[in-house]
């Protein structure tokens, strides 16, 4: 296995969101928030969706017993293609671990930004405390705070950036992200098995659970409704799975035919999603869907993304299966996981453009 690689990028420092949402209301004016404020358009557009439509729900331990797993794999096979996001129930992720690793996340952003930002991000770094894909000056600015920290494998990991209070934070992390790479494993591995693809083509979408890292996400309430969370994306990983801390609080939205749609959190669920580099590997058979946050005018929300991907010193290119026995052409190209984790942190959150990188024949070319 490769060590985890030395400067792999960063981001531009920018003022801390939770600090800025501390203003009286009345402080939160136009001019304070410019770089923050989206055009109508871009945050009300048929924000509502298709309201009938729920995200499909994959129970993982019907999906893994011999008895159920084909019927249950039917419906994950249909909301991956159809899709791209589903809920997991029965994950078998403790209580207890969930539990603990939700009290400390909330307990983290409750410190003093002083010891928050003991554990800010470097200059030209992703880790720690701060924002991402910042990359100009004057391009518009997510409504939140992060901590984004490498999980797995532990050699991964910069204590640096763990936090120190509160005082169980590493320990109820470590057990969480141990139990999440488990569910992740498991639905790749059924992933593998609805495609049909010999072994040599599943091992590789199975490798996808083979790097973790996480992007813990702090929404400050904010009373000017034309800012965002988080800027419409597909996330550029193979597989994640989303834990809603603020389960209270909605904010993820997804984008399906054309519309927005609220992904209601569901008790004791994760969150999964298709991830750009499944799309790549896949050759666009199961495709990554952009989604985005939206923000409470009244309350704040808390919630962790897992991302899953294989470990550097491996490529992304379509499957074999995909084009040599299907006889299609590959539409995406060749890539270190090293190179593609470059290429994503110099880009900002903009829809689906890693993909387009991604493309042998881009959208303009086409």
């Amino acid at each position: 296995m490769d060590a985890k690689p030395q400067n792999l990028g960063g981001s531009l420092p920018v003022p801390n969101v939770q600090d800025l949402a501390a203003r009286p209301a009345d402080e939160l004016t136009p001019p304070v928030l410019h770089r923050y404020i989206r055009d109508d358009a871009d945050v009300d557009a048929d924000a509502n969706g298709d309201a009938a439509a729920s995200v499909p729900v994959v129970d993982l331990a019907r999906l893994l017993d011999p008895s159920h797993g084909e019927q249950e794999a039917a419906k994950l096979k249909a909301a991956c293609e159809d899709w791209g996001f589903f809920q997991v129930v029965n994950h078998g992720v403790p209580d207890a671990v969930i539990a603990d690793v939700k009290a400390d996340l909330q307990g983290f952003f409750g410190l003093p930004l002083p010891e928050k930002n003991a554990v800010a991000q470097e200059p030209g770094g992703i880790e720690g405390y701060g924002q991402a894909f910042v990359v100009a000056a004057d391009q518009k600015l997510d409504w939140a705070d992060m901590l984004f920290l490498f999980t797995q494998p532990p050699e991964y990991r910069a204590s640096r950036f763990w936090p120190a209070r509160p005082a169980t934070f590493g320990d109820s992390l470590d057990r969480y992200s141990v139990e999440v790479q488990r569910v992740a494993a498991g639905l790749l591995a059924a992933m593998a098995a609805n495609l049909g693809v010999a072994e040599a083509d599943a091992r590789k979408l199975t490798r996808l659970a083979g790097a973790q890292s996480v992007r813990i996400n702090y929404y400050p309430p904010c009373p000017d409704g034309r800012v965002l969370g988080l800027s419409p994306h597909s996330d550029a990983v193979g597989l994640t799975l989303l834990l809603q801390v603020s389960a209270a609080v909605p904010g993820l939205q997804i984008r399906r035919r054309g519309a927005w749609v609220s992904v209601d959190p569901v008790p004791g669920a994760l969150v999964a999603n298709v991830g750009d580099v499944v799309e790549v590997l896949t050759n666009g058979r199961y495709k990554s869907i952009e989604h985005r946050a939206v923000v409470s005018a009244t309350h704040h929300r808390v919630s962790i993304a897992a991302f899953h991907s294989a470990k550097f010193g491996g490529t992304y290119a379509p499957l074999e299966e995909t084009t040599m026995v299907h006889g299609e052409p590959a539409r995406y190209k060749t890539i270190s996981v090293e190179d593609y984790v470059r290429l994503l942190l110099s880009c900002k959150l903009e829809g689906k453009n890693i993909m387009d990188a991604m493309k042998i024949n881009p959208p303009e070319l086409q």
